[in-house]
């Protein structure tokens, strides 16, 4: 088995400096917490050591990791290393905000063995980022990319958002031509998603923010893998691109493929032989749990046959890979279906596999509810 079909691990690191208005990711502020958690970490590491043998990647998200500092990040890999085993040449991805780079701390992960970092600028347009609750301004968001395009890492990713408060598609182009003009290996480009409880969810509730309407979704998501195309970027799944296969995301695509995951501390969630599971979303909680010796799980699901084969579908055609036709079960024949959205450019049948156009990525969500 080579490392791209193994297991990943990721660990949720649930600490931030403050907490951005749109995001709904379990994170706190009491940064005081941090060597209680680890210690929780450590029991929960014990109890999954065994799960998988080995792991083709792993995935440091959050919350903040690089809120953290040295010795505590230094006691979490100590922590990773004496319990699971990689395989050659795994990804092994940090995620970064842009005001905590400095030249000490990337030579600090690299030599902790990471090899990839994600890092979260969403806008260079200090105006969008003031509205997003982000520390950082764009030019800090420059200075970053800057050192970490010398550093050293394999691969470089930039996360851009769309879709904001009183963002233009031409503020939009402006974000992407200072991203690109880096050459980062990797780009991700989000839609904004209001989520409700969240600082922005509750402007919109109150009519305060009108989220972007449909037209507008269509038009800043075409724009973006046009631009980036053009860039020689291949948009290999609806949110990303990637400048050369080898810099896909490993992690990410384990996601999509449905290899199994092991997820851990407070809100992670893991999947194994169609089972499901997440822990608990309170660091309190989670060490609560296993100080005594108890897995921190808050729910577990066991997927049926047909709920596999709609998340195939649904995870499938978000990707460039496609779907095999095999993932359409045993539904009636789909010829007539599968004829009609080739016609209309939705799709392309090639090799047993049905593979989205950049239309068809335009409407992933709803392709599978077409079989």
């Amino acid at each position: 088995m080579n490392k791209r079909e193994l297991p990943g691990l990721y660990i949720h690191v649930p600490f931030c400096r403050s907490k951005c208005r749109y995001c709904d990711f379990y994170s706190i502020t009491s940064l005081d917490l941090v060597p209680e958690w680890l210690e929780a970490l450590e029991r929960e590491a014990v109890l999954r050591k065994n799960l998988f043998p080995v792991f083709g990647s792993l995935y440091l998200g959050g919350g903040t990791p690089t809120a953290l500092m040295e010795h505590e990040a230094g006691l979490l890999m100590e922590c990773v290393r004496r319990h699971f085993r990689f395989a050659e040449g795994a990804e092994m991805s940090v995620e970064a905000n842009p005001d905590d780079v400095c030249r000490e701390k990337l030579c600090f992960l690299l030599d902790q063995g990471f090899n990839r970092i994600s890092i979260g600028v969403q806008s260079f347009d200090d105006g969008e980022l003031r509205r997003l609750g982000r520390r950082h301004t764009g030019r800090k968001a420059e200075a970053a990319l800057g050192l970490v395009m010398s550093s050293g890492f394999d691969n470089v990713s930039v996360d851009l958002m769309y879709g904001l408060e009183g963002q233009s598609l031409t503020s939009w182009a402006r974000s992407l031509r200072r991203a690109v003009k880096f050459e980062p290996h990797h780009l991700s480009c989000y839609q904004l998603t209001i989520e409700p409880g969240t600082p922005i969810g509750r402007l919109a509730e109150e009519g305060r923010i009108v989220p972007i309407d449909e037209d507008s979704e269509h038009s800043f998501f075409l724009f973006t893998s046009r631009f980036l195309t053009q860039k020689r970027y291949i948009h290999y799944e609806v949110s990303n691109f990637a400048r050369k296969p080898q810099f896909e995301c490993m992690h990410n695509k384990k996601y999509w493929n449905r290899a199994p995951y092991l997820g851990l501390g407070p809100g992670a969630h893991s999947f194994k032989d169609a089972v499901r599971w997440s822990n608990v979303k309170s660091v309190s909680e989670y060490c609560g749990k296993l100080s005594v010796g108890e897995p921190p799980v808050c729910s577990r699901e066991v997927l049926s046959s047909e709920q596999v084969r709609l998340e195939k579908l649904f995870l499938g055609f978000r990707t460039r890979a496609g779907v095999d036709l095999s993932a359409l079960g045993s539904m009636p024949d789909p010829a007539p279906i599968l004829k009609q959205l080739e016609k209309t450019g939705i799709v392309r049948v090639r090799r047993g596999k049905i593979v989205p156009t950049l239309k068809g990525l335009l409407v992933a969500d709803s392709l599978p509810l077409l079989f």
